[in-house]
């Protein structure tokens, strides 16, 4: 299958939310949805660089329909005042791609005190999506999409560590929160076909794609390695966000499923469907890790 952006149906008539959108993959996903019709909302924890990115794609077309949010996905106040703009708002929801995410930073906490990866790659979509969820479900073809990585084969839930105060390794933690991401998008998959609501729940990731990823987390001689890699083994940043456009527009994208890059050991290629590691689909854990989810940032799901 060699899908991309040509096989984008008008998406007139839909609105998305894009998390992380100023630049990278979720800017590419914006810039794509909105260049073929829909309504758009970029969020990004920069005012300065999520406005930016939208003033560069009305550049391109000044008659596309996108704006912008403020949203740090790492503060749950900032997650619940963006759900609460949009509810109180009555701004309608289609899709929400839960894009954003950093990587390999040395360990900070964030304002409540959540280790930062776990936090904005996975407590922060979470929530957001749970405060969202009755607006989703409401619309047509409601679709939750949920970035990944490859980088999930590598990762468990430390439930006894969770911050990292006992033992912190960066790329370790941002496996963890990449593993929590599958197990999150594959249990919500299992929860709304359970109580019969028509949402799709879907997974994709980039392979290894060029984005400001590789340089705004790492540090020291990590973030040279990721500089050489992005030389040796990148893609660009549109053919990474291939995989999350197929999850969120293509007719035949099915709840419940993995897309990614097809070629290179998955680092990079078109958008097919890939198989998440065996433990993401262990539904004890990813049980436990709902009602951990729950409890920590203190939001439930209208199912």
């Amino acid at each position: 299958m060699r899908w991309t952006t040509a096989q984008i149906k008008d998406q007139s008539g839909r609105s998305f939310v894009v998390t992380g959108a100023n630049s990278g993959l979720g800017f590419q996903t914006a810039r794509q949805l909105a260049l073929h019709g829909a309504r758009v909302m970029i969020t990004s924890r920069s005012e300065e660089k999520g406005q930016g990115a939208v003033d560069r794609i009305r550049a391109e077309r000044r008659e596309v329909h996108v704006d912008f949010a403020l949203l740090d996905l790492a503060d749950l106040d900032s997650v619940r005042a963006f759900a609460a703009m949009i509810t109180g708002d009555h701004v309608p929801v289609d899709v929400l791609v839960n894009n954003a995410g950093v990587m390999y930073p040395p360990r900070t906490l964030t304002p409540q005190g959540f280790e930062s990866q776990f936090a904005t790659n996975h407590l922060g979509h979470f929530a957001l999506t749970a405060l969202l969820f009755a607006t989703i479900r409401d619309s047509s073809d409601a679709r939750v999409v949920t970035v990944s990585s490859l980088e999930h084969r590598g990762g468990s839930i430390h439930f006894d560590d969770l911050t990292g105060e006992r033992s912190y390794s960066p790329r370790a933690f941002y496996q963890q929160s990449k593993f929590a991401n599958v197990l999150f998008a594959l249990e919500l998959d299992r929860r709304v076909r359970a109580a019969g609501i028509p949402v799709r729940s879907l997974l994709a990731h980039p392979g290894w794609s060029a984005t400001n990823l590789q340089s705004s987390g790492p540090t020291g001689i990590m973030k040279e390695l990721m500089k050489l890699g992005n030389r040796l083994f990148a893609q660009s940043a549109y053919m990474g966000a291939l995989g999350e456009l197929y999850a969120a527009v293509d007719p035949a994208a099915e709840s419940g499923c993995f897309y990614g890059p097809g070629g290179l050991g998955g680092l990079r290629g078109y958008p097919t469907l890939v198989q998440a590691k065996e433990s993401a689909r262990d539904q004890d854990t990813a049980r436990h890790l709902w009602k951990v989810s729950e409890e920590l940032t203190g939001v439930t799901f209208a199912l």
